[in-house]
């Protein structure tokens, strides 16, 4: 018989309401954020207003470092965040925190580039959401690895083609977002494994 998770622990200390708040903060402040960094933060940021580019590989086209938005760095902690969400706080409140944060994606988006940012980043967190639900049962870690390796593909996908018609950028955006998500891995380990300590007690 397979071994099933147990259900997400229920929020009964302050301690643990806090977190799920914090999960829920993180999520929403990632899509003004990474709108932010592409206009401002970057290894290069052509004039006036970006987009500004960080170095996410060591070799890329031209035998130069790939390159990519600085912004996809968040979007791709976004896809882990909403795993978290969902895990403290539910399936509903996962799917209310994605229809928001489409909505605010579209609203601080640049003008050019509203509709693109706001269905890429619906589908891609609604794709993550169908993933991680039925994979949590097996494991944290495997649930949000996975889920977030189909949502940042399909948001790379859908936000070239819906933005720029032109998947050019492809690889950088995958492996930008990729990276955010396998540094936060270590994370959600940690935390699973305070959640079997406290079963145990």
């Amino acid at each position: 018989m397979t071994r099933s998770l147990t259900p997400p622990p229920a929020l009964v200390t302050p301690g643990q309401k806090l977190a799920a708040l914090a999960y829920l903060l993180s999520f929403m402040a990632c899509i003004p954020l990474a709108n932010w960094m592409i206009g401002n933060l970057g290894t290069v940021c052509p004039p006036p207003h970006g987009p500004c580019l960080v170095p996410v590989w060591p070799w890329g086209p031209k035998g130069m470092a790939l390159m990519a938005p600085s912004g996809v760095l968040m979007i791709g902690l976004a896809l882990v965040l909403r795993d978290m969400v969902q895990r403290r706080l539910g399936r509903s409140a996962a799917l209310a925190a994605i229809v928001a944060g489409a909505l605010l994606s579209g609203a601080v988006a640049p003008p050019p580039l509203v509709y693109a940012s706001a269905i890429a980043f619906l589908l891609s967190e609604l794709a993550d959401f169908a993933v991680y639900t039925p994979l949590q049962e097996r494991g944290l870690v495997m649930a949000v690895l996975a889920s977030s390796l189909v949502g940042l593909v399909m948001d790379s996908l859908l936000f070239l083609y819906l933005a720029f018609g032109s998947l050019d950028f492809l690889a950088g955006q995958i492996v930008g977002k990729l990276w955010m998500v396998l540094l936060a891995l270590p994370f959600i380990h940690w935390i699973r494994r305070r959640e079997l300590a406290r079963l145990a007690a």
